[in-house]
């Protein structure tokens, strides 16, 4: 579904990334861990076309979209849930949605609203609600909802749990497995959270200095020293 083959990019002259492969197959869910200022984001952002890439290639479903913009890339079902989850805070949930349908529109294909609300019942409830003046939770589940009224193929999740209720986190962790398991959504999450990292994913991949350290296959996964040495400070 998604590869890349020697990834660089960055900011201006700096290099983040050094050479990054990585190799995600439809159907699957993958995280991506590491400590802070490893190089996660930065890669989330290259693989959605908002940071052009210096060096390497980038392929969705074996095709070369390294060159592709951004939006060209969400046409293709790239959905992309940023870190800080960044809903327009001035308009309702519903509207928020409705941008969302703008993203990704599939002809004769209409999004599915009720599905989302089913997910996500909260959302219904405050449908009408500026999503500005709702929790870190809630609006974490409103960037969730948002992307998938875009049809996606593939969807990029950025630390949804940042700010977010640990209660929560583990309702957003089961969403995201019915949203795979039932849409068929292929899934690749940066995150920190180890009860999440452990929750959804089926293997994982260790950044460190803006490269691939190490894959973790699912039993290691749920080993917590072989996990937390990845994450400590």
């Amino acid at each position: 579904m998604l590869r890349t083959q020697g990834l660089v990019s960055g900011y201006e002259k700096v290099m983040i990334l050094h050479g990054v492969d990585i190799g995600i197959k439809q159907g699957e869910v993958v995280s991506v861990i590491g400590r802070n200022g490893v190089g996660k984001s930065t890669l989330m952002k290259t693989l959605t076309g908002l940071i052009k890439t210096s060096d390497g290639k980038i392929y969705l479903e074996d095709k070369d979209v390294t060159k592709s913009k951004s939006y060209e890339r969400a046409w293709k079902g790239v959905g992309y849930v940023p870190q800080g989850h960044m809903v327009f805070p001035r308009l309702t949930v519903e509207e928020n949605l409705m941008m969302g349908e703008n993203i990704n529109k599939v002809k004769g294909k209409k999004p599915d609203y009720d599905l989302i609300y089913e997910y996500f019942p909260r959302l219904k409830e405050r449908r009408t609600q500026e999503a500005g003046t709702m929790s870190g939770g809630e609006q974490a589940m409103l960037s969730i909802g948002r992307v998938l009224t875009g049809n996606m193929k593939i969807m990029l999740l950025d630390e949804p749990s940042e700010g977010v209720q640990p209660n929560i986190v583990e309702q957003i962790g089961d969403i995201i497995l019915r949203i795979n398991k039932e849409l068929g959504v292929t899934v690749l999450l940066v995150e920190q959270h180890i009860g999440l990292i452990q929750q959804v994913s089926q293997r994982c991949y260790a950044m460190d200095k803006g490269m691939i350290q190490d894959s973790l296959t699912r039993d290691e996964i749920l080993d917590y020293d072989k996990i937390k040495k990845y994450l400590s400070v």
